[in-house]
């Protein structure tokens, strides 16, 4: 079955051209003019994708966005006709996964859609995993020592300092013992949602993290990087 896109728009050329580009993908398609139908829209066919145009009539893509997030996980794509930061950051604070300003190619509008659903599906395959959670106070892997209760970690019987997110890090990444985690499956878990960022904040927390944990940190043995993938914790 292919995947669900609802495009709100109400430049009619615009939705019709926009339509035409993504049902030519292969996408499921259906089209919109304003706030208060898409609201109806979105909550009857349960789209896997939002492309949302933020001036609309009736209710503005931000609350249309805001509303959304609240009922459901689908992927949010804004459109906007204006190239403002401040209209890019209220639009990711409210819950969208992109930004596009207009105008833009349909190429480029493409590979964002593609992109976007991408992670989606990933998020709902490493979501549906069994995973087998951690159940004791403390984490060891030889020299490495986690202590839940004290949100404390030890090398060699010392307590090293972590910042906050590089202990929620390390410990994810330790009760998910040799899965390979994706960038953005850990992004979601760890950082959440609606956190302002990309999967290369993932990155250089795991790049902190191995300076202070591994033996060296050039050729990890603890956090091994997975080629395409993400990363996997051996312990």
């Amino acid at each position: 079955m292919s995947e669900k896109i609802l495009i709100v728009e109400d430049e009619l050329a615009l939705q019709e051209t926009l339509a035409y580009n993504l049902k030519k993908e292969g996408y499921n398609v259906e089209t919109t003019a304003d706030g208060r139908s898409a609201l109806e829209a979105a909550r009857k066919s349960k789209p896997d994708l939002i492309v949302l145009d933020i001036m609309l009539p009736e209710i503005d893509g931000f609350e249309v966005a805001r509303i959304l997030r609240k009922e459901m996980s689908a992927a949010i794509l804004m459109l906007t006709a204006r190239d403002d930061e401040i209209d890019r950051v209220v639009g990711l604070e409210v819950g969208a996964d992109d930004y596009l300003t207009k105008p833009f190619s349909m190429r480029e509008l493409v590979a964002r859609v593609k992109a976007q659903l991408r992670r989606a599906r990933l998020l709902k395959e490493e979501m549906g995993k069994p995973v087998e959670e951690a159940k004791h106070e403390t984490l060891t892997y030889d020299n490495l020592t986690i202590n839940l209760t004290r949100r404390e970690v030890l090398l060699n019987e010392q307590p090293i300092q972590l910042k906050p997110k590089e202990y929620e890090l390390l410990l994810f990444l330790a009760e998910h013992r040799r899965q390979m985690l994706s960038r953005e499956f850990i992004l979601e878990r760890v950082w959440g949602w609606d956190f302002i960022g990309d999967s290369r904040t993932v990155d250089v927390h795991v790049r902190w993290l191995r300076q202070k944990i591994e033996e060296n940190p050039g050729e990890p043995k603890r956090i091994v990087t997975v080629r395409g993938g993400g990363y996997r914790f051996e312990g």
